[in-house]
């Protein structure tokens, strides 16, 4: 009954309001677009039967421009495909905001149980004692990330925003409006954004929503929990990378790392300022009217000039005065109102998101090495030392440092930055950047040599106020955490160090580069084991492990649908923390809107508290690991035999979008590390990598060889062992349920033509040929009829989107088949491809 209820929610506040404001699309503002809004559905239905009837995009568009377009010369049918386009973009952005204003009414017939929910069964069992001490030092920590498929600049975020209220309000007047500014306004960069402009696109959505749904939500938990204790305010945390970020990403120096940290306090400044004005207005008392002012000009100072030194003492000891003076004066009057803008400083302090600082192991390997070689150890290289050579030199050598002192760009930058995190902290507090993770971390090295450099940039003598976070990404990395954990906890200096660190490690783990290299089903049940293995060697070492889980949007980058994950998790990976990255479109369209926020952060806490207030525990036997193993390995050597097939890359690289994600002006990041001139998948960026299955519509990392492992089960007669664990595994349920998503996502029928090319038509094949077969085997495995036939919602919203890109998608493919011709036009058919990746990202909105 439920479900029905939100399908027919979903017809009348999604579909037909999108159908209706839609309409108005026919007005856009374009020069020479009259015809448009009239033509694209006739595009979007001769592209489906056309691609049904086996055409090829080529042919499907000369079609079109003969028969109903009346488009000639190849310079008007280009400025067409261009206009075509834009008109699609919008669109996208019009249903994005269409179902965005619909999410609170949807969410009221969802099955998923709120926080007040769990709180009503803990009443109810009488069960406070056993939740209240994890809820008061639980948390979960949800880091934004810089990954460039998230490119709406502010001025567009506002008119989506604007869009969703007059929705709201079926107000068509100003829809109508708002849409014709849309018509006008750019959707697209046009220079590639600096990191700075990455960091300013986010923080805007800080500022603009997460500032009150963080503070609202705190609120509502701490109404929710009746009487029992509640004082935790790191509840939810704010992670940052955009300005921390440098694994790959040349142009983030050390003054970036300086300028995104001041406008991540100087914006928080202007929240607490406008908040405190409000306020102002109502305690119009006479001893409260003087204390605020003076704050209001503290405040005001520290938001126009970033050098003002503030501390959160600044802030919160005036609020505390005026607390007690409004209680004891003024019968508390507004009492709620300054609680809540005080909650805020205690959540937010003067930090707003912590920012973590990551770079690549490699990187810190030339840095040391460099350092080596100016004191003398080394003539090339650390590999000329045995291990406990290099372990006594990192750990005992006293070395003072100045970046002047070496030539090489990197090396200078990553000491001025490590020299200049002390300063940092002052400014924005310890709490605004504490963390450095290190990239395909593999041996003790990885963190000892990031130790090594904090005590040679000028913390020898004080203590290291840094968590340094491994982060396991390879299949060799992760299989050889245990035995570098192990290492470490054994080196009395480095426990010394954790010991510092309220015997805490957090220790990330990578499932982007890990589904790269070990394919979907091997690369989340190592992700499992190694947690799982991690868990238990933290614990002989008495020491809490905390895992940072690098997720992407899309089932190939970790992503799908997160509370299912989480809860899914087994009794043995330690519970202390939830830490996730949220990357990409996915920070606007599943955290984009207050409601959102509010709603997917508290899923978060419920799938990481459920068990314990549940009092369920969540184990895989001994019988079922071995199905899972054994299943993994099938998977593995199927997708391990694609990857090394003659043509995988070159397929990738002539015959998708890859090379086109570098000339878009998405992100400050090349699309590949190093610069070989052949391309190599281990160079490759995993958001470049599955991104380009996804434009293909072929979402290969999300399934490639599932299909052909339940296969070789059902062959022995085992089946029905698989079936078994799917109903009694949560963890292997949740990722069956995910790769169903990436199948769901395809569309061979688009690239059908490269069947016929003699070049990558066997190829094509084999990747057609284990998309049915693992489409056919899980829903056998499933017992569904239909993909996702459990999440109606999500199925026709991926419908939707995908009938609104289908031009977008045969006008990229037409392009990729023109750009194979040589002719005068080839620039602007390039052109045609790296636009049209913009509309197919957002529509798909976790595609990478």
């Amino acid at each position: 009954m439920q479900d029905q209820e939100r399908v027919a929610e979903f017809k009348k506040s999604v579909q037909n309001k999108f159908n209706v404001y839609n309409s108005l699309f026919l007005n856009l503002p374009y020069s020479n677009i009259e015809n448009i809004g009239m033509l694209i559905p006739l595009l979007a239905d001769q592209s489906k039967k056309g691609l049904s009837n086996g055409l090829n995009p080529k042919e499907i568009m000369e079609s079109f421009f003969e028969n109903f377009a009346s488009v000639h010369t190849e310079q008007d049918r280009i400025d067409f495909m261009f206009r075509v386009i834009q008109y699609v973009e919008r669109q996208v952005v019009l249903y994005d905001s269409v179902e965005d204003a619909a999410f609170p009414k949807l969410q009221k017939h969802s099955k998923n149980l709120s926080l007040k929910d769990y709180f009503q069964l803990v009443e109810k069992n009488n069960s406070w004692t056993a939740i209240e001490k994890q809820l008061n030092s639980f948390s979960a920590r949800i880091v934004l990330t810089a990954h460039p498929t998230q490119f709406y600049t502010p001025a567009v975020l506002d008119i989506i925003a604007n869009l969703r209220s007059c929705i709201n309000d079926d107000n068509i007047d100003d829809i109508d409006v708002a849409l014709q500014q849309l018509g006008l306004t750019s959707l697209v960069n046009s220079k590639k954004p600096t990191p700075l402009d990455e960091a300013k696109n986010i923080i805007h959505t800080l500022r603009h929503v997460y500032y009150d749904a963080i503070g609202e939500m705190y609120r509502h938990i701490k109404s929710s929990v009746g009487n029992a204790q509640f004082d935790n305010h790191d509840i939810v945390k704010l992670g940052f990378w955009p300005g921390g970020d440098r694994d790959g990403n040349p142009f983030v120096t050390a003054k970036i790392t300086k300028e995104v940290m001041n406008e991540l306090r100087v914006t928080l400044m202007k929240c607490y300022y406008n908040e405190l004005k409000e306020l102002q207005r109502k305690l119009s008392f006479r001893d409260i009217q003087d204390p605020i002012a003076q704050l209001r000009t503290t405040l005001y100072d520290a938001m126009i000039d970033a050098n003002y030194h503030i501390t959160y003492n600044d802030i919160i000891e005036p609020l505390q005065e005026i607390r007690v003076s409004l209680i004891e004066n003024y019968h508390g009057l507004y009492i709620n109102d300054l609680d809540a803008f005080i909650d805020k400083v205690m959540i937010f302090k003067t930090h707003f998101a912590t920012i973590d600082i990551r770079q690549d192991h490699s990187i810190h390997s030339k840095v040391i090495d460099a350092i080596l070689i100016k004191k003398g150890f080394i003539k090339n290289s650390a590999t000329e030392l045995d291990q406990q050579q290099l372990v006594d030199i990192l750990i005992n050598e006293k070395f003072e440092l100045q970046p002047d002192d070496f030539e090489e760009a990197i090396v200078k930058d990553t000491i001025l930055n490590i020299s200049q995190l002390s300063s940092i902290q002052k400014s924005n507090g310890v709490e605004g950047c504490n963390r450095y993770i290190i990239s395909n971390s593999e041996d003790i090295f990885s963190v000892l040599y990031v130790y090594a450099l904090f005590n040679w940039c000028g913390w020898a003598d004080r203590t290291i106020t840094f968590d340094i976070v491994p982060l396991f990404e390879t299949m060799k990395g992760m299989r050889d955490a245990r035995a570098t954990m192990e290492q470490l906890f054994q080196l009395d200096t480095y426990k010394n160090h954790i010991i510092s660190r309220e015997s805490k490690q957090t220790i990330m783990l990578g499932f982007s580069d890990g589904t790269k290299d070990g394919g979907y089903l091997k690369a989340n049940w190592s992700i499992l084991k190694t947690k799982e293995t991690l868990s238990e060697v933290c614990d002989e070492h008495e020491v809490a492990a905390i895992f940072f889980d690098g997720r992407g949007g899309p089932p190939a980058r970790g992503g799908g649908k997160t509370h299912r994950f989480y809860a899914a998790q087994p009794s043995k990976v330690a519970n202390n923390e939830i830490q996730l990255t949220i990357q990409g479109q996915t920070i606007t369209s599943t955290y984009g809107t207050k409601e959102q926020f509010i709603h997917n952060s508290e899923q978060l806490l419920t799938a990481g508290l459920s068990n314990t207030i549940l009092n369920k525990e969540i184990t895989i036997s001994s019988s079922h690991r071995a199905i899972i193993e054994e299943l993994s390995e099938l998977s593995f050597t199927k997708y391990d035999a694609l990857k090394h097939h003659d043509k995988f890359m070159p397929y990738l690289e002539h015959m998708s979008t890859l090379k086109y994600y570098s000339n878009a002006n998405i992100g400050s990041r090349p699309g590949k590390r190093g610069n070989k001139a052949k391309l190599e998948l281990s160079d490759l960026r995993a958001i470049s990598f599955v991104g380009s299955w996804s434009q293909l519509k072929q979402n290969v990392p999300g399934y490639f060889g599932i299909g052909s492992a339940l296969k070789s089960f059902e062959d022995q007669g085992r089946f029905n062992e698989v079936i078994q664990m799917y109903h009694e595994v949560p963890f292997f349920q949740a990722l069956m349920f995910n790769s169903m998503m990436s199948l769901a996502k395809c569309y061979f029928e688009l690239t059908s033509y490269m069947k016929e090319n003699p070049e990558y038509g066997a190829f094509w094949q084999v990747l057609l040929d284990e998309y049915e077969l693992s489409k056919k085997m899980l829903l056998q495995l499933s017992g569904m009829k239909v993909l996702m036939e459990k999440e109606m919602i999500s199925r026709e919203s991926i419908k939707i989107r995908e009938s609104i890109v289908l031009p977008l998608l045969v006008i990229q493919q037409y392009a990729l088949q023109m750009v194979a011709v040589d002719n005068e036009f080839k620039p602007l058919y390039e052109k045609i491809v790296t636009r049209s990746l913009y509309g197919n990202i957002n529509a798909s909105r976790n595609s990478a």
